[in-house]
Order: structure tokens, then C-alpha cells, then sequence
């Protein structure tokens, strides 16, 4: 069972033998998966849809799906999830990054962010060269830029700290 959340609604979603249920009500669909990648036509209720998933993370449970042009953002909790979130225990898994350290030693090539400067999870933040290949390091979480350690030529060593969030 997941519990999804479309638009600040709530559903309980199960894939049972008899077929998909939410909020325990039997859905008659059929779901026909396009050649198209990540593609799908539904009938429901002599009603027709067009389904595209633009974007899908497994890890957070997080997908942008377009449903006949109309584009929405699902967020997915499983039973093991919502047990977490009764328990206050939901938060763990999130990554509090301070800082930002240096993965092995090379030279500052670039440094794409400033002081104060808010970013999110995965945005480039430097170029660190290394054994002549050219690395691009990415936020670890949203945050903000506190403190910029280091400057452009700069040569940093292994676990150097680089930026503190």
C-alpha cells in the first residue's frame, strides 16, 4: 500500500489481485503501456487518458506526471514510510550537510556560487581538476552558501573543507 499525495489531496493506493484500489474502492482500468518510454493510455469509465511520467525518483518517491496536458507532482509514502512519520523518525534519513569537503586533492578551476546564495540538491557548486579530468561537485541538500573557503587556482587536499552551508 502507498499512501500519494496529488495537489495536497491524499489517496491510499494498493495494488491488489483483483486490480488497483484507492481508498479501497476497485478501479476498472485499463492501462496500456505506449512503445513510447514512460508512456501509458488508460480507459476509465469509458474516459480516455493520456499518461507521460516526465520525471521519476525512486529513492524519495517523488514524480511529475502529465495526465491529458495537465502536469503533476505525486509524492509517494509507503508503509514503512508513514510508520517512520508516526514515530517522528521520517527526518533521519535527511542529509545535514554543514559543509562541503574535498573528495581528493586537485586544483579549483571553477567556483559557481556565492556567499549567501541559496541552491538546491544536486546544483553544481565547483570544478575541482584531479589527475587532469575536470570533477564537478553538487550540493549534497538545499542550503545556503555560508562561507566560500577556498578561491579559483587554488590547490586543495584531500577532506579540505571548501564550503560551509
Amino acid at each position: 500500500m502507498f499512501q500519494i499525495q496529488i495537489q495536497n489531496q491524499d489517496f491510499n493506493f494498493e495494488n491488489t489481485e483483483e486490480g488497483i484500489k484507492i481508498n479501497q474502492k476497485l478501479l476498472d482500468l485499463d492501462i496500456f503501456e505506449l512503445k513510447l518510454n514512460q508512456s501509458y493510455h488508460i480507459l476509465h469509465q469509458n474516459q480516455s487518458y493520456n499518461v507521460d511520467i516526465l520525471k521519476a525518483n525512486y529513492a524519495d518517491k517523488v514524480f511529475s506526471v502529465k495526465i491529458n496536458g495537465n502536469i503533476y507532482e505525486i509524492n509517494a509514502k509507503n508503509n514503512l514510510d508513514l510508520l517512520l512519520a508516526k514515530m517522528g523518525m521520517d527526518k533521519l534519513t535527511e542529509n545535514k550537510t554543514e559543509n562541503l569537503k574535498a573528495p581528493m586533492p586537485g586544483l579549483i578551476v571553477e567556483i559557481k556560487v556565492t556567499e549567501g546564495q541559496n541552491i538546491k540538491k544536486g546544483e553544481p557548486i565547483l570544478i575541482l581538476e584531479a589527475m587532469k579530468m575536470e570533477n564537478i561537485l553538487k550540493s549534497p541538500a538545499d542550503a545556503t552558501i555560508k562561507n566560500i573557503r577556498i578561491k579559483k587556482g587554488e590547490n586543495v587536499e584531500k577532506n579540505q573543507i571548501l564550503i560551509e552551508f
